[in-house]
């Protein structure tokens, strides 16, 4: 009984820190100031739904994408019930192929007491909604208690970069020490939340947070070696933009966002050698540190193929749509090699997997020290 009272104690504990946590984050959101980047014209983005296709031009082959007429009723917004008359670009990014009862996204501009309307793109916010609700209702049924624990520490996670990381580039701190920072929380109390708070956690946190900015210091080292910086990117000119009205230092956002794309599977690594050198040190209270240390690497070898994989095929199928590029018109190597995309691809797939082989020995080490038990 008091075992597991302590247990409840010690996850009380930790959820309330994540809540203390969120709470000191989101109150830093709301105070950071942001400069206005868009002149306020009255442009407005609602919800509304199409009531009738008044007239329609058929897309002519490789001139344009076709235009709708439109009688539309808005359903959010500065202009909830009103109907107004609109019109929809059928463009493969931007508006949408209208039917009557079609929900859609608008862009509302008001002139001299009249709205104008255009489809912005589809309203795709209740598809989304159900497919997250599905999504972590299967993660609490399939995982029971530790399924809420980790939809906790998930939400944990999202919260933190959007409310913590995100405003404090957006300041002018350094993207790759805010990452760090956040990384440093996200990891400590979820894998506490996960484990408690005993020898494999800690080892655990100590082993993913030296892997994760290990992976981080050697996309750095390549990227001077290769002259890749964040300018590189695509969406530059808005970056850029952006940091001229800020103090977002753009060029390390790149190197930032590899800590926080690495994090998952280093810690899946060092949450599972931990655990296991924990179990050979109970099993085995006589085993040297050097036996532990030897385990974790063997351990941890049957894992690095599989977790490199995961983490290489995340990144070449995020950039699928260039590799087909590159084959139908048959860039030459140097072309290819001599690409920003490619050279940024390779260093974001290569580091976090040097991250996760390094967080092995990391893990190990710690482990071996902390669990040794004499005789």
């Amino acid at each position: 009984m008091k075992i597991r009272s302590k247990e409840k104690a010690l996850i009380i504990g930790i959820y309330a820190a994540m809540i203390l946590i969120l709470a000191g984050a989101v109150l830093f959101y709301q105070k950071v100031e942001r400069t206005p980047l868009v002149p306020d014209d009255g442009t407005e983005f609602a919800r509304a739904v199409v009531l009738e296709v008044t007239s329609e031009e058929p897309a002519r082959e490789g001139i344009d994408a076709g235009n709708q007429q439109l009688r539309l009723k808005i359903t959010s917004g500065n202009h909830k019930g009103e109907i107004v008359e609109g019109s929809s670009m059928n463009g493969y990014l931007y508006g949408a192929y209208c039917e009557e009862g079609t929900k859609v996204i608008v862009r509302l501009s008001e002139y001299d007491g009249s709205v104008a309307a255009s489809v912005y793109n589809y309203d795709r916010e209740l598809p989304i909604l159900l497919i997250v609700v599905f999504f972590l209702a299967m993660m609490w049924l399939v995982g029971g208690k530790r399924g809420i624990h980790s939809i906790t520490a998930l939400v944990f996670t999202f919260v933190l970069i959007l409310a913590l990381y995100i405003p404090l580039m957006y300041i002018g701190c350094s993207p790759f020490l805010a990452a760090v920072f956040c990384v440093a929380l996200i990891t400590s109390l979820s894998i506490l939340l996960i484990g408690g708070i005993t020898r494999k956690s800690l080892c655990a946190i100590i082993g993913t947070v030296a892997g994760v900015v290990a992976a981080g210091v050697i996309a750095l080292i390549f990227g001077k070696a290769a002259h890749i910086s964040g300018n590189n990117v695509e969406n530059i000119e808005t970056l850029v933009y952006i940091g001229q009205n800020t103090k977002l230092n753009i060029s390390e956002m790149l190197f930032s966002g590899i800590l926080i794309s690495s994090l998952g599977a280093v810690m899946d690594v060092a949450m599972s050698v931990s655990s296991a050198l924990t179990e050979i040190s109970e099993k085995s209270p006589g085993i040297s540190r050097k036996e532990l240390f030897g385990s974790g690497m063997q351990i941890g070898r049957d894992m690095i193929g599989t977790m490199s994989n995961t983490l290489i095929l995340a990144y070449v199928g995020s950039s699928i749509n260039t590799l087909m590029i590159i084959y139908a018109y048959q860039y030459s190597t140097h072309q290819v090699f001599g690409m920003y995309s490619i050279g940024i691809e390779i260093m974001q797939s290569l580091s976090g997997t040097l991250g996760i082989i390094l967080t092995v020995p990391f893990v190990s080490a710690v482990s071996a020290y902390a669990m040794h038990k004499k005789k």
